[in-house]
C-alpha cells in the first residue's frame, strides 16, 4: 500500500466571535494511512478538560473544534496537527472574542460577467462583521445549495460561488446575503452565458442621414443655380452693354447734327428752324439715320 503524508485540503479559518455566542474551527485533511489529529491552543495541547466548553471531533478527514459559548478565556491561537507514518501537517488560526457587534459590511461586492457556454464561473465577495456573518447565495431569489454543479467556498472573509460548467440556462440575477445578529447586507450581479455560435464582427459603415443627402443635393443645386444666375447676369450685362452701345450710337447720330449746327453758325438759330428739325427727327423711321441741318433756311 502506498503512503501519503497528511495535507490540509481545507485549512482552518480565523474566527471573530461575540462573547456568549458559539464559535467553531473546521479543517479537512487527507493522507494515507488516515492521519491522527491533535489540537493546540497557544502551543499547548488542548483537551476538553483543559478548556471547559470545548468539543473536538474527527471523522472522514473532517476535523472540528467547537465552543458553545465563548468568553474572553477562550481567545487565542488555535492549531490542528495531522500526523501519519509518511509525515505531518499543521494548520493554525486565531479566535478573537469581542463584546462589540457590527453588522455585515462588504469589502468586495459581486461583479456582473459574461462568459461562454462551458466556462467555469466564480462569483466572489468579501464581507466582514461581528459576529462573523452567515453567507448565502441565491439565483433569481432561490437559495443555492452546494452540489456537484455549484460549490460555495469560504476563505477567511472571502466567499465564492463556483459553477463548474456554465450553460445559457444558468444566466440570471445572482445575489448574496450576509447576516448576523446586528443586521444584514446584500449584493447582486448579472451573469450572462452565451452559446457556441460565433457572432461575426460587424463592419464599420459610414452612415449618411437623409438630411445630409438632402443638404448635399440642395448644396449642389444651389451651386448650379448660382452658376446659372451668374451666366444670366453675364448675358444680361452683355445685352445691356450692346444695347448701351447702340443707344450711345443712336444718341451720337442724333446729337451730332445739333452740335454741328451750333458750330456752323455763330448767329442764333431761328426758333422756326429748330422746330422744323425736331419734327423731321421725330418722323424719321431709322434709329441711326442722320438728321440733315436745314442749310437752305440758314441762308434766309
Amino acid at each position: 500500500m502506498s503512503t501519503q503524508a497528511p495535507t490540509f485540503t481545507q485549512p482552518l479559518q480565523s474566527v471573530v466571535a461575540l462573547e456568549g455566542s458559539a464559535a467553531s474551527f473546521q479543517a479537512q485533511v487527507s493522507g494515507t494511512p488516515v492521519p491522527e489529529v491533535s489540537w493546540f491552543r497557544d502551543g499547548q495541547v488542548l483537551s476538553a478538560a483543559a478548556l471547559p466548553g470545548v468539543q473536538i471531533s474527527f471523522s472522514d478527514g473532517h476535523a472540528v473544534l467547537s465552543i458553545d459559548a465563548v468568553n474572553a478565556a477562550h481567545g487565542g491561537r488555535f492549531s490542528v496537527r495531522a500526523t501519519n507514518g509518511a509525515g505531518q501537517a499543521t494548520s493554525t488560526a486565531e479566535l478573537l472574542v469581542t463584546a462589540e457587534t457590527s453588522p455585515p459590511s462588504f469589502l468586495q461586492r459581486l461583479q456582473s460577467s459574461t462568459v461562454r457556454q462551458g466556462s467555469q464561473v466564480k462569483l466572489g465577495i468579501r464581507v466582514t462583521g461581528i459576529p462573523p456573518p452567515t453567507v448565502a447565495f441565491y439565483r433569481e431569489g432561490a437559495e443555492i445549495q452546494s452540489s456537484v454543479d455549484f460549490t460555495i467556498v469560504r476563505d477567511g472573509d472571502a466567499y465564492s460561488l463556483l459553477i463548474a460548467e456554465a450553460f445559457p440556462e444558468d444566466s440570471g440575477t445572482y445575489s448574496v446575503m450576509a447576516s448576523n445578529s446586528s443586521g444584514r447586507a446584500t449584493s447582486s450581479a448579472e451573469l450572462l452565458v452565451y452559446g457556441e455560435e460565433v457572432i461575426p464582427a460587424k463592419k464599420t459603415k459610414t452612415l449618411v442621414s437623409s438630411s445630409q443627402v438632402s443638404g448635399s443635393q440642395m448644396s449642389r443645386q444651389s451651386r448650379v443655380e448660382q452658376r446659372m444666375d451668374a451666366s444670366f447676369q453675364s448675358m444680361a450685362t452683355m445685352e445691356m452693354q450692346v444695347e448701351g452701345a447702340e443707344l450711345t450710337e443712336l444718341l451720337a447720330h442724333k446729337t451730332v447734327p445739333r452740335v454741328a449746327l451750333q458750330a456752323a453758325s455763330s448767329s442764333p438759330i431761328p426758333p422756326s428752324a429748330v422746330a422744323w428739325a425736331t419734327v423731321d427727327r421725330q418722323q424719321s423711321s431709322s434709329p441711326v439715320r442722320h438728321v440733315q441741318a436745314p442749310t437752305s433756311m440758314l441762308g434766309r
